[in-house]
């Protein structure tokens, strides 16, 4: 065996955005021990794009304390799985109000492998049309804005955005570029 062995699990805490639990495990060498693990659903990150613009949302992250820029992302209410297409459209209205004609996948992201089950899923989005946002009620405070090119790479590299999934996302789009 090169790997961990689920030997029972028990969930610790549930809302409707995660659970948590509590795996027993066996290691490679046959040592037991416990494996906490966050499980949440798969999310949508969206890079859209308009030519050289790239749009963003700035909201507080209650567990860092500070407000973020970072490319629209989320995953569906009551931790339900929707097809990917489906879902980056949904996350890219609800918090932007920005519709795209073009959805295209171009990446996969793991969150934090050694303490998360969440996978994330890139879009990127052309061919915008702008209307009104329908954010859910935690995100009252969410703002966004179009920013060019440079302006976004300035502000990851002044430390403005650190979220890493954001950051993670950029280099797959300008890997494809």
């Amino acid at each position: 065996m090169d790997y961990i062995e689920a030997l029972g699990s028990r969930e610790v805490y549930r809302n409707p955005w995660m659970t948590v639990r509590e795996d027993n495990v066996r290691r490679a060498d046959g040592s037991t021990g416990i494996y906490g693990v966050v499980d949440r659903p798969t999310y949508a990150l969206v890079i859209p794009r308009d030519g050289d613009r790239f749009h963003l949302v700035e909201q507080f992250r209650y567990p860092l304390g500070l407000r973020r820029w970072e490319f629209p992302q989320g995953t569906a209410p009551d931790r339900a799985e929707l097809d990917g297409p489906e879902l980056a459209a949904r996350e890219l209205r609800e918090e932007t109000g920005l519709i795209a004609a073009t959805m295209t996948e171009i990446g996969l992201l793991d969150v934090a492998p050694g303490i998360s089950s969440q996978r994330g899923r890139v879009f990127l989005a052309t061919g915008i049309t702008e209307g009104p946002h329908d954010r859910e009620h935690e995100e009252q405070d969410m703002r966004s804005a179009w920013f060019a090119r440079a302006e976004v790479e300035e502000m990851m590299r002044s430390g403005v955005i650190t979220d890493a999934q954001t950051m993670a996302a950029w280099t797959q789009m300008l890997l494809r570029d």
